[in-house]
């Protein structure tokens, strides 16, 4: 094929280009000669400025018949980056009417594929002019794009995937169209068109896009699909809005079906993580975050606890692992085992230092009157590592030990001790209660209360109802009790 000239024919065009001057023939493939003889006799005609008369010599060339010039002029302005003349050519193809061709090209390959015929008829357009109008489609819709006029940008791809997925029901077939690069277009044209939704303020549109690239056969590659996942998966989790549930019409009857943007999210992010597990798809930490932020919103812990435990070992720390673990159990009421698990990640040497850990211990045994013993140590240990670093968290572990230490002097042996560890306690308890947090003036309150220092006791329940505003029932009762040890009877009753 030599280079395209105005005005001047190909020697035996005919017995070269039977199906006259379609780029169905002519474009078995653009080498880099001759693309490059293109491009220098486009630019000839574009030092004039005049596109329509570089349109009309290529045409008269009779290689490229109408849509086919506009569309090589178009992607040759877009190259250049000259945006709003590639747009002026694009809009001069009407998509429409080569769109029946366009759809049994598709059909007929397919269909060629399936009988591995060598010697079918050629169809009326080949997959290289297909490949060529769908490109300057995509083409089109970036550029509508880039001069920010998002819903026609995405009208536009949708026309992409609206022709294949007619074309092609039964989804793509493997290695389709990359000769063309048509697969390339279209992987493209699949990934843009939720973006371009979003960006045109139309989520609903946008959630229809995301499903319909993941439930259609497109022939993406597993990296690809992962991607759109999470995009999928950010947009339904943090969006704002609440999608209609999907209407799976494939799936097997007594199969799961997500009934709002929390089940869908959650949904492909278990997939997600089998994928992983299968090694499919590279590790994303992201992908463990969303799905806490959405099982901890749907309130299922011991769920996100059971897909933790599955992860492949090295697939995240161990360490990260088990407090993540310990977290769920908490966070669902299994508080033994939350603390199993944290002994676990205190008891190695790289994390007996772990702040978070040793005050999610702490808390837990301060909890439980049998684990008194063991809550004290943990705090300790926290105030130790902490060192004056951390007022916030020193606060915390002073409130647990002083709760630790008040249960742990109930079960003293000797008065001794029992006051020893009662000083203890109020110390502790009084480091914690310049934060001014109610549950801490509560249980100091209680603690002076225990040890028949009334006044004081009646100071900080008085302290402790105000700052909730006397919401809190248990706040009353202590108060009552209080008067009622100091003899106020008519008060404590009211």
């Amino acid at each position: 094929m030599k280079c395209l000239r105005s005005g001047e024919s190909f020697g035996g065009a005919d017995e070269v280009f039977p199906s006259s001057g379609s780029l169905a023939s002519a474009t078995k493939d653009f080498s880099a000669s001759e693309h490059s003889c293109l491009a220098e006799h486009i630019d000839k005609k574009q030092d004039t400025g005049n596109i329509e008369e570089a349109e009309s010599s290529l045409r008269e060339s009779g290689v490229l018949n109408y849509e086919e010039a506009r569309a090589l002029l178009g992607r040759y302005e877009y190259q250049k980056g000259n945006i709003v003349a590639a747009l002026h050519v694009f809009e001069g193809i009407d998509i429409g009417v080569v769109t029946p061709k366009i759809k049994i090209a598709l059909s007929r390959s397919r269909e060629r594929r399936k009988r591995h015929s060598q010697n079918h008829a050629e169809p009326q357009m080949s997959i290289h002019s297909v490949g060529l109008l769908l490109e300057s489609v995509f083409l089109k819709a970036k550029s509508l794009q880039i001069l920010e006029r998002f819903k026609e940008a995405a009208q536009s791809c949708k026309v992409i995937l609206d022709i294949v997925e007619s074309s092609l029901p039964e989804g793509l077939p493997d290695n389709f169209g990359a000769e063309c690069k048509l697969q390339e277009t279209l992987n493209k044209a699949v990934e843009l068109l939720p973006d371009l939704w979003k960006l045109a303020d139309c989520p609903r549109e946008a959630i229809l896009s995301y499903r319909r690239a993941l439930l259609h056969q497109w022939n993406l590659d597993a990296e690809t699909i992962a991607k759109i996942q999470k995009e999928f998966v950010v947009f339904l989790l943090y969006s704002g809005g609440e999608a209609t549930p999907p209407n799976l019409r494939s799936q097997m009857d007594g199969s799961f079906v997500p009934r709002n943007n929390i089940e869908e999210a959650i949904l492909i992010l278990m997939i997600l993580l089998r994928k992983v597990t299968l090694n499919r798809i590279e590790w994303d930490p992201s992908i463990l975050d969303h799905l806490s932020f959405a099982l901890s919103v749907s309130g299922d812990l011991t769920a996100l606890a059971n897909q933790l435990e599955e992860l492949l070992p090295r697939t995240i720390h161990r360490s990260e692992r088990y407090y993540a673990l310990a977290l769920c159990y908490y966070g669902a009421g299994k508080d033994l085992v939350a603390l199993d698990f944290l002994r676990k990640l205190l008891s190695s040497r790289e994390n007996q230092d772990h702040a978070p850990g040793l005050l999610l211990a702490s808390k837990i045994c301060c909890e439980n009157c049998s684990l008194a013993e063991e809550g004290v140590t943990f705090a300790k240990r926290v105030l130790q590592n902490l060192d004056g670093r951390c007022d916030q968290l020193e606060d915390h572990a002073n409130f647990f030990l002083g709760v630790s230490l008040s249960a742990q002097s109930k079960l003293a042996i000797s008065d001794s001790e029992m006051f020893k560890r009662q000083s203890e306690a109020l110390h502790a308890l009084e480091t914690a209660a310049r934060t001014r947090n109610p549950l801490v003036l509560y249980h100091l309150s209680l603690e002076y209360a225990e040890q028949r220092k009334l006044d004081a006791a009646l100071q900080y329940a008085k302290c402790c109802i105000k700052l909730e505003a006397g919401t809190n029932i248990k706040g009353w009762l202590l108060l009552a009790r209080i008067l009622s040890a100091q003899k106020q009877f008519l008060d404590a009753e009211s």
